[in-house]
């Protein structure tokens, strides 16, 4: 059997029923629990954690949300179009690899006119908007 979704092989056993979608727990996970970016419990969550195993900077973030964070850096600030289009992201992944960083406190929003920018966590403290 196979994921609607992400057309993995799955089994009988591990398959999620979703409005009439069979899927592998992942893809279940993804709709039904949305990892949101601005979630206050989870930066809490966090930077407690990290602050207690002593982590700075980009450790313990995987390759890929150090790609992110290094990209943002390098630039100063970024859309999340331009890192979606530079490092080859859906949607869906860019919105799942971005919030870890976000909740550590590496990233965040700044909104500039009528755009959003990600901007490192330090610049413009006072003007950010996550």
């Amino acid at each position: 059997m196979k994921c609607r979704r992400c057309g993995g092989k799955i089994s009988e056993d591990d398959c999620y029923q979703y409005s009439d979608e069979t899927l592998c727990e992942d893809c279940y996970l993804d709709l039904r629990y949305p990892v949101k970016a601005c979630d206050p419990w989870a930066v809490y969550s966090a930077t407690r954690l990290r602050k207690s195993q002593g982590l700075k900077g980009a450790d313990g973030l995987t390759e890929l949300q150090k790609a992110i964070h290094e990209f943002v850096k390098s630039k100063g600030k970024a859309t999340r179009e331009e890192i979606k289009r530079d490092l080859g992201l859906s949607e869906s992944e860019m919105q799942t690899q971005l919030a870890v960083p976000r909740h550590c406190e590496l990233v965040k929003g700044r909104k500039e006119n009528d755009r959003v920018y990600l901007v490192p966590f330090t610049i413009g403290a006072s003007s950010s908007s996550s």
